[in-house]
C-alpha cells in the first residue's frame, strides 16, 4: 500500500485534475489517494460561513458557476456527469439551507464540503476510467481528542471500513477533515492534508507516503533570496522537521511524526513536474556524512532578556519563568542561560506587554524586536568536530544575539537581527557549501 495527497494547486483546473488521475494508475500499485479541496474554494466556503444572506448568495452563484465548468471539463461519461450534477446541485442546496439558518454557523462543518466536492468529482473522473476504485470517507475513520489525532482508534476503524469495501486498486479520501470526540465534523488545522495522508501511512505501515505539490523539493538554502542554490534529494525525519519548523517550504513538523514513529518514508514530488528527482525523508543513515545540508530563516522572532542576580544558584526560577509563558499560551522558539541572565525569543508577541509586565518582577527586561533565527539543519553528532566552527566563521561580519546547539543533533540555531538576514544566509551558502553568489 502506498498513499499518495494531492494539494488544492494540483486540482485546480479539471486538466489537472486528470493529470492527477493519470499519475495514480501508471502502476498497478495499490493506494490511498488523498485530496484537498480545489484551490480556492476553502477561502470562499470561510467567507460563506461568515456571510450575511446577500453576500453569501452572491459566494455561491459564483461557486455553483464555476464548478459547473469543472465538472463539464473534467467528464465526458453521460451517466458520470449527470451524477456529478446531482450531487453538486445537492450540495449547493446544503450550504443555501444553512446559508439561511438564523443561528452561529459552524466554520468547519461549511469548510469541509471543499474535500467533499474534490473527492466526489475525482472518484466519477476514476469511474469513467474504468479504474478499480472506490470512495474512503474520511469521517468514517478520522478520529480526534483534544485537537490530536487518536492514531489507534484510527488505525482500528480504518482497518475495518478498509475490509468491509474489499481490496481495490485505488481508494480516495478527504484530507484535513475528521470528527472530535464529540462526533461532529472537525479539521486537522495544523499540517491539513499532509497530516491525513501521514496518519493514514502510519496507520497502515505504507510503503511509502508520497506527497505532490506545486514545487520541485527543497533546496540548500532559500532560493527567493539566495541566488545559486541546489536541492536536497534526501533529509532524516529530524532535519524535514526542523526546516519546516524553520520556515522551508516543506511539511508542517507534526506531519512527520506520525510516518518518524511507523517509519514510513515520505517522499515529496512536483505534481506539475511529476519527472523531477524530489526529495526522500527517511531514517537517518548512521553511516551517512555528517555537516550541514541545509539552512532555513524564520522571521518576526522577538528575543525576550531577563537578567537578574537573583538567577544565581537560584532554585526553580526558570520554571518560574515559563510559566509566565504559559499562562500567557505563548511558545518558546529558542533559549540561552548564564548565571546572571536568560535570553529566549517568541514568533507571537500578541501578549507581549503582559509577558514583559509580569516577568518584571524577576529581574531587568530588555525585548529586541524584528529579529531572525538563522537554522542550519544537518547531522551534528556529539563527537562532530569542526561544525560549529564552519558555521560561526561563515558569519563572522555579522552580529549575533543568540546560539543555541546541543538541544539537537540536527538543528543549530542562530539570532540576528533582520536586517542582517538576507547576508546571513549568502554568507551561509559560501561558507558550508561553497557556493558563492553568481555575480
Amino acid at each position: 500500500m502506498q498513499v499518495y495527497k494531492f494539494g488544492g494547486t494540483s486540482l485546480g483546473t479539471a486538466a489537472r485534475m486528470k493529470s492527477v488521475a493519470y499519475l495514480i494508475t501508471r502502476d498497478q500499485q495499490q493506494k490511498i489517494v488523498v485530496l484537498s479541496a480545489v484551490s480556492g474554494t476553502t477561502d470562499k466556503l470561510i467567507g460563506l460561513s461568515k456571510a450575511d444572506i446577500e453576500s453569501g448568495e452572491a459566494i455561491l452563484r459564483d461557486m455553483e458557476k464555476a464548478y459547473a465548468d469543472y465538472q463539464k471539463d473534467l467528464l465526458t461519461n453521460e451517466a458520470c456527469l449527470a451524477s456529478a450534477t446531482e450531487f453538486l446541485s445537492e450540495t449547493f442546496t446544503s450550504l443555501r439551507e444553512a446559508l439561511h439558518m438564523q443561528k452561529a454557523k459552524d466554520e468547519k462543518w461549511f469548510v469541509a464540503f471543499g474535500e467533499f466536492i474534490s473527492t466526489s468529482l475525482f472518484s466519477l473522473l476514476l469511474i469513467e476510467r474504468g479504474v478499480d476504485s472506490a470512495y474512503l470517507p474520511a469521517l468514517d475513520f478520522m478520529r480526534t481528542a483534544d485537537g490530536e489525532p487518536v492514531i489507534p482508534v484510527i488505525t482500528d476503524l480504518l482497518q475495518k471500513v478498509l475490509t468491509t469495501i474489499g481490496p481495490k486498486q485505488v481508494y480516495v479520501t478527504q484530507g484535513y477533515i475528521c470528527r472530535n470526540e464529540d462526533d461532529q465534523i472537525d479539521n486537522l488545522r495544523r499540517g491539513g492534508s499532509d497530516y491525513t495522508a501521514t496518519i493514514i501511512g502510519a496507520a497502515l505501515r505504507a510503503d511509502e507516503i508520497q506527497i505532490w505539490t506545486d514545487i520541485d523539493g527543497v533546496h540548500n538554502n532559500d532560493p527567493r533570496i539566495v541566488k545559486n542554490t541546489r536541492p536536497i534529494d534526501k533529509l532524516s525525519y529530524a532535519e524535514a522537521a526542523e526546516l519546516a519548523y524553520f520556515g522551508a517550504k516543506i511539511l508542517h513538523p507534526l506531519c512527520v511524526r506520525p510516518a518518524r514513529l511507523a517509519a514510513v518514508p515520505i517522499r515529496l514530488l512536483n505534481t506539475m513536474n511529476p519527472t523531477a528527482a524530489g526529495i526522500l525523508i527517511h531514517q537517518a543513515n548512521p553511516m551517512s556524512k555528517g555537516g550541514a545540508k541545509a539552512v532555513a530563516a524564520k522571521d518576526g522572532i522577538t528575543a525576550i532578556n531577563i537578567r537578574s542576580s537573583y538567577m544565581l544558584m537560584a532554585h526553580g526560577f526558570l520554571r518560574k519563568i515559563f510559566e509566565v509563558f504559559e499562562v500567557h499560551k505563548t511558545s518558546v522558539d529558542m533559549i540561552t542561560t548564564s548565571e546572571v541572565a536568560v535570553s529566549l525569543t517568541i514568533d507571537d508577541d500578541t501578549h507581549l506587554d503582559r509577558i514583559v509586565t509580569d516577568l518584571q518582577d524577576f529581574g531587568t527586561i530588555t525585548v529586541d524586536k524584528d529579529q531572525t533565527i538563522i537554522c542550519v539543519v544537518g547531522a551534528f553528532g556529539k563527537d562532530e568536530v569542526g561544525a560549529g566552527l564552519k558555521i560561526l566563521n561563515s558569519l563572522r561580519d555579522i552580529p549575533i544575539r543568540m546560539i543555541s546547539f546541543g538541544g539537537s543533533e540536527s538543528n543549530i540555531s542562530i539570532l540576528i537581527s533582520a536586517g542582517h538576514k538576507k547576508e546571513a544566509l549568502e554568507a551561509l551558502n559560501a561558507g558550508l557549501f561553497g557556493q558563492d553568489q553568481v555575480k
